[in-house]
């Protein structure tokens, strides 16, 4: 029986352009845009500014362009460097199955080749859909999911930056299977990272696993081999995270439709679980008349593993961007206290503010059994807020603002996207990178949008 990188870098190296439905271009056209929103957005962040001193100390052949600085590097530094600058802000989108996962960290695995090689537009896009499907359905297949076990989602991009570089590069099956057991041998990656107090590696173990799959489909493509059974051979992934994962959902129906008009985005800079409560908590503020030091106490009901990941005793203390966008005290409070939650409320001198602490504090979560039923398929959240003098509000949250049930329309991406990335450029530059996205299917090459996201 061939295995299963055999079977799925079959299809995936025979995917082409023609073969994608419109919808599915329309959504990789969408995330394409709010990716490159982010990225700007994140290009602004210190551990994108370290990171990049880091890559200029190294230098490398000037294939690819890194986005804001315009600083030219090899295609696997470059795919790491941009990859790292959608994520640095985690406000990019997310899927969460059996596990979280967020594809886009994957564009850079195929825009770094696609920039080299001079693709086309249509290739870049071939490249998103196909870095969605494989994500996405790695986390449907991870049962209950290795979060659960303690390892992180970067491990299941390791098998699929592989894929998306081998597809752009134009390899065989053969050579992406290879690709595959080269990038995902050596990369399992520890829930640590997204545990207690967090440092810049949570933003980082992404976008390393998809830097990792451009350098594995290159050496595939000099006739470097992996192993083929990494996933379901002795000692693969099953042998090591199963036996529960269900590999069927990796193979059925592939291409019969695009998992990518399933994503979600984000409406808010913060980890994905916090949406539905935070949606539910600002809700109550906007529609009843009361102020923060009116709260008497703050009850989240939501599912048990939000509970434990974003209210464990760091949570409450945060000093950090990266351990404040994971903390639900600190989002909620800063939510409730100014009336939002955008890229504002994580800088570090609102992250440090002690006005914050007596609110955070009267911010407890519990699970529910009930939501518990519900998730993943909802994301439900009930917010209940006691005021002093005896009133109480209470919102359910099942579906929050971004998932593709309630998406954000292009006009809704464009608010953000300015938000993001007109400090840098005005808003009339970002419209032009706007038409850019809506045209990429028209282009020959992606030279004139790199050009628009590099900073003069």
């Amino acid at each position: 029986m061939p295995t299963i990188t055999h079977r799925l870098s079959e299809w995936a190296a025979g995917l082409r352009f023609e073969a994608l439905t419109d919808d599915a271009v329309d959504a990789a056209k969408r995330f394409l845009y709010d990716s490159l929103g982010c990225a700007l957005g994140g290009y602004q962040q210190e551990d994108c500014r370290i990171m990049l001193s880091y890559a200029k100390g190294r230098g490398g052949n000037e294939e690819a362009t890194c986005i804001g600085s315009g600083f030219r590097t090899n295609v696997c530094d470059a795919a790491l460097l941009n990859a790292l600058m959608i994520r640095a802000m985690d406000f990019n989108d997310i899927y969460w199955k059996q596990d979280p996962s967020h594809p886009t960290d994957i564009i850079p695995a195929a825009m770094s080749i696609v920039e080299w090689k001079k693709l086309s537009g249509r290739e870049l896009i071939v490249g998103i859909v196909l870095g969605h499907e494989m994500e996405m359905r790695w986390c449907e297949a991870a049962v209950p999911g290795i979060r659960e076990r303690g390892w992180h989602h970067a491990a299941l991009t390791s098998f699929v930056s592989p894929m998306v570089a081998s597809r752009m590069l134009g390899l065989s099956p053969e050579q992406m299977q290879h690709a595959i057991g080269i990038s995902a041998s050596p990369s399992m990656c520890l829930g640590a990272v997204t545990a207690g107090k967090l440092t810049m590696m949570k933003n980082t173990v992404d976008p390393m696993a998809t830097q990792t799959g451009v350098r594995a489909a290159l050496l595939a493509q000099f006739g470097y081999t992996g192993p083929e059974h990494v996933v379901d051979g002795k000692e693969g992934i099953m042998h090591c995270l199963g036996p529960e994962w269900d590999l069927g959902k990796l193979t059925d129906g592939l291409g019969a439709r695009f998992k990518i008009v399933d994503c979600g985005m984000k409406a808010f800079p913060v980890e994905a679980l916090t949406h539905s409560p935070l949606t539910a908590a600002l809700r109550i503020v906007h529609n009843n008349d009361f102020g923060p030091d009116d709260i008497e106490q703050i009850i989240v009901e939501t599912i048990a593993r939000a509970a434990d990941i974003l209210t464990d005793p760091a949570k409450y203390r945060p000093t950090s961007k990266e351990t404040a966008d994971h903390s639900m005290p600190y989002c909620l409070a800063a939510g409730i206290m100014d009336g939002k939650v955008t890229p504002e409320q994580f800088k570090i001198e609102r992250i440090k503010d002690p006005a914050l602490i007596p609110l955070m504090d009267k911010i407890k979560a519990v699970g529910n059994e009930e939501f518990e039923k519900l998730f993943p398929e909802k994301q439900p959240s009930r917010v209940t807020i006691k005021l002093k003098d005896g009133r109480s509000f209470s919102e359910r949250v099942d579906v929050p603002k971004g998932d593709y049930r309630d998406p954000m329309t292009m006009d809704e991406i464009k608010v953000k996207f300015d938000a993001l990335a007109a400090p840098l450029f005005g808003e009339s530059h970002c419209d032009k990178i706007r038409q850019a996205v809506l045209n990429l299917d028209k282009m020959d090459t992606v030279d004139n949008l790199i050009r628009l996201l590099v900073r003069k």
